[in-house]
Order: structure tokens, then sequence, then C-alpha cells
């Protein structure tokens, strides 16, 4: 019974995962293409549901550690889930965050950095993609090397706003625009951080080792 209660948990944040990464996507299309309708539907109709997703799980989890007792793997595995939930909803607060300073600069010409955002997006979305693959299959290399990859978010997003810095100096006209690409650049990093925090509770699954603050090279 505890083993079909697990499987079903396992959907659910398959579901929340699913629809973080599609929001972070739309937010990033729509600031790129323009397009309003999808930034308001990130804002206004994605955030609700990842938002039921997470307190759906969270219930779950309490049902299953009341009523079954998890011990072992099992009990990692509950416990992790319910961290990932958290960490899931946040990843889905940081794509509103993104869609609502996206949905200020598409009126407004744009600056130098912004091509720089997709390919930071990009390396994002491939990190969180990594980690819940490296969830999906309890992948302890995979999710370590989606660790290993963190820095690479964190230089391209430190180049970004050096960039954005500079241009501010030259142009005072830009300093809101480019606080708003600055607040998309630290939003991304963010999602980085927190699919690390996926990939490290994946590691602690599959192996039951904790590799939180630790360094990753060393492992």
């Amino acid at each position: 019974m505890i083993t079909a209660k697990i499987i079903d948990l396992k959907k659910s944040i398959l579901f929340q995962a699913a629809t973080v990464e599609k929001m972070i996507g739309k937010a990033i299309k729509g600031l790129v293409e323009k397009n309003r309708k999808l930034l308001n539907e990130v804002i206004e109709e994605d955030e609700e549901l990842v938002n039921k997703y997470d307190i759906s799980i969270d219930e779950k989890c309490v049902a299953l550690l009341a009523l079954y007792h998890p011990e072992a793997k099992d009990l990692r595995t509950v416990i992790t889930i319910s961290k990932m939930g958290i960490d899931l909803e946040r990843i889905g607060d940081s794509a509103v965050n993104i869609a609502e300073s996206a949905l200020y600069l598409i009126s407004k010409p744009a600056v130098k950095p912004f091509k720089t955002l997709p390919k930071l997006a990009d390396e994002t979305i491939k990190m969180l993609d990594g980690s819940i693959n490296a969830f999906v299959n309890e992948d302890a290399e995979s999710a370590i090397e989606i660790c290993r990859s963190d820095y690479i978010v964190n230089e391209m997003r430190d180049q970004i706003i050096r960039e954005l810095i500079t241009y501010m100096a030259t142009d005072p006209h830009a300093i809101e625009r480019s606080i708003h690409l600055i607040r998309i650049s630290d939003n991304l990093e963010r999602v980085a951080d927190l699919s690390t925090n996926i990939a490290e509770d994946t590691v602690y699954i599959a192996t039951g080792k904790i590799i939180k603050h630790s360094s990753y090279d060393d492992i």
C-alpha cells in the first residue's frame, strides 16, 4: 500500500515540476516575443495551479507519515518530496517575478544586455530539467553534475549585472529598465539554486548521503 502511495506522491511532484518549468519558459518567451498574453497566463493562472499542487503535496506527505510510518528509503523519499514541493513553489514565484518585470520591459526599448538573458534562461531551464530527470531516475551521479554546473549560471548572471551597471552609468534613462533586467537575472539565478537543492535531495534519496554545504568536487 505504501508503495502505491509514494508512486502517487511522485506523480504529483512531477506535475508540479512540469508546471513551473513551463512557467519559466513562458515568462522568457513572453519577454523575448513581447507576448503579453503569455506573461499574464504565468501571473494569473499558472501560479494558482502551482500553489494548489503545493498544498496537495504537503497534505499527502503528512498523511503518509502519519498513517504508514515509512522507514529507510521510503522515509527519505517522503521527506525529500515535501522539501521539493517548497522549492518548486518558490520557482513558480520566481517565474511570476520574471513575468511581472517582463510586462514592464516589453513596452520599452531594449537595453544592450537583453540578448544575454535568453542564454541565461536556457542554462537555468537545463538545470531544472536535469534535476527533475535525476530525481525521476534516482540518478545520483547526474544530480551531482547538476550541482557542479551551478557556477555557470552564477557567472552569466554576474556578467549581465556588470554590463547593466556600466550601461546605467552612461545612460541614466535606462536605469529603471536595467533594474528590471537585474531582477529577472537574479530570479533565474535563484531558480538555478533551487534546482541545485532538488539535485542534492535526489542524492539523499538515492544514497542516503547529505551533500548540502559540501564541495561537489570532493564527492
